[in-house]
Order: structure tokens, then C-alpha cells, then sequence
């Protein structure tokens, strides 16, 4: 495998603290645990609809066979609350993973057990051998550590490849790595998760600017507070425009607004100020008088909606504002849509965020989109290959961004 080789280093320490990563073993004649994230949407005939996941873990389970190992593999997949459920078996996903990886996979039909021993002991080099659902055990979410044992003697070496669950301190994720002191590592997609998370939180050229989208203040707040140290510009989008506006005195109309949280948003523009960070609100927006992709609409300025209309998209101005900071940025982090994209009527806005962070991306500037709504909507119009980077963790993605260490990653570390 030609893969970059960086030194790693986890940003969100008081001090760098440099991370094994898959590049620093051989796996000859080993075998390698690897917690990938294969939580993958099926279809009502089990089909896999979206391959993005298995395609991500590819490059790590690679890199083993190419070594002279052999790779056990596991995940869970929805959510079984702990019971053993055959709509929620991986082995629906494993003619799909084996067309993926090139290698024909094997499958056992539990985690741990007798016959899941006798899997592994069998296990060739150059073999991968796909373990059933994790979430089938109650064990796995409580991080039971028996359960956690049990596992840890599928493999020589621990890889955690599955950013998507680092945030979740589960016996796969986080309390297996226990049981290799010395043999743990990150795979080629945590290392590069957190290579670019950092790009933009520590190391990114300036300037740098964050957008962030979404409905409510409320599930942004500790983001923006962990951000304004770190960036240049914060372009403010979607629903949660509203309460910005309101709570300086403009007229919102109908649209979604917390008013709870207005002196929470004005705090916000406070801080930031203080800190030299520029708030980028939309001027004006789309607005309709129902929420329905067929409603009237009218552009509007953004502090004069009407009653009985509601923002669901900026406008034409906002839009040409945005993309002049986008242009002028060297690093970018894109959170969130800033219209109802789902509805192609107040799709324009989110489109024209993605064209402009795909022009500055030409240009040389990082851009990082994280963040389920914004991975959705970077998915839906053809964007995941005109940005540096597209993250595969929804929660875990968030949790960094507000500045915590995730257990998944901290257990690599320990």
C-alpha cells in the first residue's frame, strides 16, 4: 500500500502525543482485530444502498493481507438493543464486502464462543473472516469487559478503523484495546479522520472559516464556543439563523426560533467579537408560507419576514457574501446545510455553498465536511469528490469538534 505517511498527532491534548498508526506493524504471519464500521443502510432485500463505509475500511484490510496476515473483522449493524435479530445480520453484507475487498469473505454466525474460536483458528494468512453482529450482545454497548476479553482473543494486534463508533466507550470501540497494550493501533481511516479534523482545529493555513447549518442553536452551542478560538470567519446558516436575527431585533415570521436561547446567540456575537472572529449571517432569505416544497416564496430581507412566511433557504445575497469569504479561505469546515435541501425548492442555498467550497478547494484551501446533514446533502449532489475531505462519523465528528477526546481514540493512546 502507498499510503502518505504523517506523524500523527491527537490535537485535542495539551501537548501532541504521537499515535501508532497501521503503518508502524507488520503483519506477517498475524492476525489483525479490526473494529470497522460496516453500519451500512440495506434495503427491504437486504441489499447494501450505500457502499461509502466498507469502501473507506478497504485500504486497512489491504494492508494486512498485502502484509502476510489474515483480518477478523467486526461491527455491529442497527440497532438490536441487544438481541439476536436476522434482519440485522452482517451476513446479508458479505457478498457485497467481498465484491468490495476483492477477497472472498468468510462469516461465522456469532462474536464470541466456541465456534467463533474455531473460525479464527482456522484462519489462514491472506484470509478475512467477517464476525456477526456485535450489538446481537448487550455486553458490546455496556462494555462489559469479559465480553471485551472474549474478543480480544480473535487477534494478535487491535486496529480501530471505525471512526463513526470512536465516540462511543463500547467493549469493540474502546475497552478491547485493554488487552493489547503494546499491539494496538489506528487504521488508515482513524488516522486520517483525525489528521483532518486537526487540519482544521490546530494546523490549517489561515485563514479559516467554519460553516455551520442545521435547525437549532441549541445542538450547535458547544461547537461554536470550542471553534471561535480557532477560526478566522463563522458563516452561520439554516434554522438557526432565525434565533440570531430575532434576538437582534429583526422580525422572523414564522420560522424555526428558539427563543429560549436568544441571549445564548447574542453571547455568542459577543464572544466572538472579542475573539476577532467574523459572524457571516444570511441578509436575505427564502422564504415560504407553508413548509412544503409547492408553497409561494418570496425573497426577503432577512430581518423583515412576514408573519405567516418562514425562512427554508438564503437568498441570492447571503449566498454571493458566503462565497466571497469561502473563496477567501485557506481552510473550511462545513457543518450542516443551510436550506432545506431535502426539499428541491430550498436546495439552491446548500448547492451553492458546496460550489463555492468546491471552487476555494481547487484553489488549494482544505475543506472538511462533517456532520450527518452536510454528509447527506455533499452526497446528494455529487460533492464527496470536490472536497479534501468527507467524514464518515456523524456523532463522533460533532463530539471532536466541540474539543473532547473520544474514548475510541484515547484507548489507542493509553
Amino acid at each position: 500500500m502507498n499510503q502518505e505517511r504523517d506523524n500523527l498527532y491527537i490535537w485535542s491534548h495539551l501537548k501532541p502525543v504521537q499515535m501508532k498508526t497501521i503503518e508502524d506493524y507488520n503483519f506477517e504471519d498475524k492476525k489483525a482485530l479490526i473494529r470497522v464500521d460496516f453500519n451500512v443502510p440495506l434495503d427491504g432485500d437486504f441489499n447494501v444502498t450505500d457502499t461509502s463505509r466498507i469502501e473507506a475500511a478497504k485500504p486497512t484490510i489491504l494492508k494486512v493481507l498485502e502484509d502476510g496476515g489474515a483480518a477478523v473483522l467486526m461491527s455491529h449493524l442497527g440497532r438490536p438493543k441487544g438481541k439476536a435479530n436476522p434482519d440485522m445480520s452482517l451476513s446479508h453484507i458479505c457478498e457485497k464486502v467481498s465484491e468490495i475487498i476483492g477477497v472472498q469473505i468468510k462469516f461465522v454466525g456469532d462474536c464470541v464462543g466456541d465456534e467463533v474460536d474455531a473460525a479464527v483458528a482456522q484462519l489462514q494468512s491472506g484470509e478475512v473472516l467477517l464476525l456477526e453482529n456485535l450489538r446481537f450482545y448487550a455486553e458490546e454497548e455496556k462494555g462489559e469487559e469479559g465480553f471485551a476479553e472474549a474478543l480480544s482473543k480473535h487477534g494478535d494486534v487491535y486496529i480501530n478503523d471505525a471512526f463513526g463508533t470512536a465516540h462511543r466507550a463500547h467493549a469493540s470501540t474502546t475497552i478491547v484495546a485493554n488487552y493489547f497494550p503494546e499491539n494496538k493501533c489506528f487504521g488508515y481511516l482513524l488516522a486520517k479522520e483525525i489528521k483532518a479534523i486537526e487540519k482544521v482545529m490546530q494546523t490549517g493555513e489561515k485563514p479559516v472559516t467554519a460553516i455551520l447549518g442545521g435547525a437549532k442553536v441549541s445542538s450547535k452551542i458547544t461547537i461554536i464556543e470550542n471553534i471561535l478560538d480557532k477560526v478566522d470567519n463563522l458563516i452561520i446558516g439554516g434554522g438557526m439563523t432565525y434565533t440570531f436575527v430575532k434576538a437582534k431585533g429583526g422580525k422572523v415570521g414564522d420560522s424555526i426560533c428558539e427563543d429560549d436561547k436568544m441571549e445564548l446567540a447574542l453571547e455568542i456575537l459577543k464572544q466572538a467579537d472579542a475573539k476577532g472572529v467574523k459572524v457571516h449571517l444570511p441578509v436575505d432569505v427564502l422564504a415560504a408560507d407553508a413548509f412544503d416544497n409547492k408553497a409561494n416564496t418570496q425573497f426577503v430581507d432577512v430581518n423583515e419576514i412576514p408573519n405567516g412566511w418562514q425562512g427554508l433557504d438564503a437568498g441570492p445575497q447571503s449566498l454571493e457574501n458566503f462565497k466571497d469569504v469561502i473563496l477567501a479561505s485557506r481552510t473550511i469546515l462545513w457543518n450542516g446545510p443551510v436550506g432545506v435541501f431535502e426539499m428541491e425548492s430550498f436546495a439552491k442555498g446548500t448547492i451553492a455553498i458546496g460550489d463555492a467550497i468546491d471552487e476555494a478547494t481547487k484553489n488549494g484551501a482544505f475543506s472538511l465536511v462533517g456532520g450527518g446533514d452536510s454528509v447527506a446533502a455533499v452526497k446528494q449532489f455529487g460533492f464527496q469528490d470536490k472536497v479534501s475531505y468527507v467524514s464518515t462519523g456523524g456523532g463522533a465528528m460533532l463530539e471532536s469538534l466541540e474539543g473532547r477526546t473520544l474514548p475510541g481514540i484515547a484507548a489507542i493512546l493509553g
